[in-house]
């Protein structure tokens, strides 16, 4: 056996170029080898400057889907929990089902563990209470977490009132009125999907760089931000908005891990909510779409090992790399897949 690897080392040695492939292998091998010991790395770290048990968690938008499920798995294992959400009977009814989760477990319990506090996060005198209530009970925040946003399911010129002939023909322009509703959903949207990540950061920053000795922050985006899909015009660039803007100050506050998790259809209720309309293109989300619990898990696990990015599906990633090269083809698929 030995005698064997050492001709094939003489051999690769006399004819590289022979093993193109067994040296790439070798490279990406050691890559991965390398990026798995600094993700194990930064996941100690972070844990030993902040244990599981008094870390402070903040989650913005868990009143349902991932946000929720966040709040359960966060409260699971022995962290303090705040959830923050515009509905107050849901909010209530998860603040109760975090209790439980805490009464169950077998850590020190803390009567300041769970916190439910009523908020909208594009209001700014909302966040301003918030922070306040942060400081009192727990002298700051370790790791912020944006789960909410508005959902729209339809093109843009639908919104308008604008329906147009596949068949070809003449097209009717938008009237005032329909421009004015069109702008009037945007604005919505806007407000929850961008608004309300940045009237969230720029309250928090500051908290997390000077309560934290290892700040963390994770935005629950979507894929359809950077491989934007039909009938989801005013949610994809809302979404691109708020990614650009965390993907910015992650720039500017090198401090602060910051995550942006990326998932393409995720199962729930969420298009339900939708400021536009309730009409669902695409095939139905809770058989197809990926499962909440999946989601979080991925969030928490990116927050313990500082990943930047993460795609979910990994394939996601292959399709906005195809996206550049062969935008074409993507768009196709999209277009498939939303039956547009």
């Amino acid at each position: 056996m030995m005698s064997t690897v050492a001709e094939w080392c003489r051999e690769l040695e006399r004819y590289p170029y022979l093993y193109p492939s067994s040296l790439s292998l070798g490279a990406l091998s050691l890559l991965f080898c390398i990026h798995h010991v600094v993700r194990a790395a930064r996941s100690l770290r972070r844990s030993r400057k902040v244990p599981r048990a008094q870390e402070r968690v903040l989650i913005l938008g868990a009143t349902s889907g991932v946000g929720r499920t966040l709040a359960h798995q966060y409260t699971a294992r022995g962290a303090r929990v705040c959830v923050v959400g515009r509905r107050e009977d849901k909010l209530a009814n998860v603040v109760e089902e975090c209790k439980a989760i805490s009464k169950a477990a077998t850590y020190v319990k803390s009567k300041e563990k769970i916190l439910g506090i009523r908020g909208d996060l594009a209001n700014v005198d909302d966040m301003v209470n918030l922070r306040a209530v942060l400081e009192k009970e727990w002298s700051g925040v370790d790791t912020l977490i944006v789960t909410a946003g508005v959902s729209a399911l339809q093109p843009l010129m639908t919104v308008a009132g604008v329906e147009f002939n596949k068949k070809g023909g003449h097209i009717p322009q938008a009237t005032r009125e329909g421009i004015s509703k069109a702008t009037d959903i945007c604005n919505v949207a806007t407000s929850g999907n961008f608004f309300g990540p940045f009237t969230a950061a720029v309250t928090f920053i500051p908290l997390l760089s000077s309560s934290s000795a290892s700040p963390s922050i994770l935005l629950l985006s979507t894929i359809a931000a950077i491989i934007p899909p039909p009938t989801r015009t005013i949610y994809a660039s809302t979404k691109a908005a708020s990614l650009a803007l965390y993907q910015a100050l992650a720039i500017e506050h090198p401090s602060i891990t910051f995550s942006f998790c990326l998932p393409a259809t995720i199962e729930g209720d969420f298009r339900a909510s939708a400021v536009d309309s309730t009409e669902v293109h695409e095939a139905d989300p809770n058989k197809h779409g990926i499962k909440r619990e999946v989601v979080a898990l991925r969030c928490i696990k990116a927050i313990d090992h500082g990943d930047r990015t993460i795609w979910m599906p990994w394939t996601m990633r292959v399709g906005h790399f195809l996206y550049w090269i062969w935008p074409s083809f993507v768009e196709w698929r999209a277009r498939v897949k939303y039956n547009f």
